[in-house]
């Protein structure tokens, strides 16, 4: 057994602990409302909530611990997945991270060099995270509306710096998730429901599928 492999070992055993104590730490609170102060919205509206929320966010349990793996390797998806936050700010830090240190994403060493990026960018959202909290929210009710308004484009903005890192690559592979996405949602909306996962779900495997054909004639470029 390699070291990368006794590493990745290790990290299981305590990732695992971690993600418990993580589960405990999340479902205490409610269960302290619900058991020992006796509040509760009833099965009901709890069951509607947790519908409501899996809809939303169902898609990306399969999607993102297929599409942060090959960054950040097993101890980064355990931390990413504990921390939270993953594609606007843990991600785009392990992606550079690798970037930086001339290793591949993929192997061993690019996804130490992730992991090592991603554990930085934590303890930097921590302490930005208790500035907000504390001196943010007064900084921002404080700008002129025309400045606060560009503040919603923070997210597409990291989106499409990421992707334009990764299409660079890859040229004919960013094509086609462009192209995928676009056409999934025309589709969705004649689709009762309108189930915007679909688009995430269909987007991601088609076009893994898709590089893996440009892999297989050499084409990946």
């Amino acid at each position: 057994m390699g070291a990368y492999e006794k590493f990745t070992k290790s990290i299981t055993n305590f990732g695992r602990l971690t993600m418990v104590l993580g589960v405990i730490a999340v479902l205490l609170p409610p269960l302290t409302m619900t058991f020992v102060f006796g509040y509760n919205p009833g099965f009901a509206a709890i069951i509607a909530g947790a519908i409501s929320q899996m809809s939303v966010s169902g898609a990306f349990y399969l999607s993102e611990p297929l599409t942060y793996f090959p960054i950040v390797g097993t101890s980064g998806l355990y931390l990413t997945m504990l921390s939270g936050n993953g594609v606007n700010m843990k991600i785009p830090a392990a992606a550079i991270s690798s970037e930086a240190s001339g290793y591949k994403q993929g192997t061993d060493e690019g996804a130490l060099m992730g992991t090592i990026g991603l554990a930085v960018s934590i303890y930097v959202a921590v302490f930005f995270v208790i500035f907000a909290t504390i001196l943010g929210q007064t900084v921002i009710t404080t700008l002129p509306a025309d400045l606060a308004k560009y503040f919603e484009l923070i997210i597409p903005g990291i989106y499409g710096a990421i992707f334009g890192q990764f299409m660079v690559k890859s040229y004919k592979t960013g094509l086609f998730a462009l192209l995928i996405s676009t056409v999934m949602i025309y589709i969705v909306q004649f689709i009762p429901g309108n189930p915007s996962f679909v688009i995430t779900l269909t987007s991601i495997f088609t076009t893994i599928l898709f590089a893996r054909k440009q892999l297989e004639k050499g084409q990946l470029n």
